[in-house]
């Protein structure tokens, strides 16, 4: 009786087989953006102000797990490069917001484009019945992770 050699994704437990599948996704759609020419860092500020709208410093610190020295020469090199600008907080003279500019919000479209176009190429390379289930299965994801960070 020939024993039966299991491929390394069949061997790993469902939760590590779904991790590795949503790492390499990420990776290849967040990859093929280029627009702009941005670091990792720089995308993912620039994404979560254009989705978010301003937000003081240290809140953009925090959301992207980033120190504010860190944060502070990431915006610095993005207000020079023109996608961010300082503005006051209209709710607080002290304080001051990060937001994007309109070409920040021009390269946030086209990146988004970019992603959105490698992640269609992806899915239309799965059969019928796997199509239907991603599209399915990343919007109910989408939701519970909602849900999850309006309890937390």
């Amino acid at each position: 009786m020939h024993k039966r050699v299991m491929d390394a994704a069949s061997a790993q437990p469902p939760g590590e087989e779904l991790i590795l599948a949503v790492e390499q996704m990420v990776r290849y759609v967040r990859q093929s953006a280029t627009a702009g020419g941005l670091s990792t860092a720089a995308s993912s500020a620039l994404g979560r102000l254009g989705r978010e709208g301003p937000q003081r410093l240290t809140e953009l610190a925090r959301a992207e797990n980033v120190s504010q020295p860190n944060m502070t020469q990431l915006v610095t090199r993005m207000e020079r490069a023109g996608l961010v600008r300082r503005v006051a907080d209209r709710t607080d003279g002290r304080g001051v917001l990060v937001e994007a500019t309109d070409t920040g919000l021009e390269v946030f479209r086209q990146r988004r484009a970019e992603r959105a176009r490698a992640l269609e190429r992806l899915v239309a390379e799965l059969t019928g019945p796997e199509q239907r289930a991603v599209r399915t299965a990343l919007p109910a994801l989408a939701r519970a992770i909602q849900q999850h960070q309006a309890r937390s």
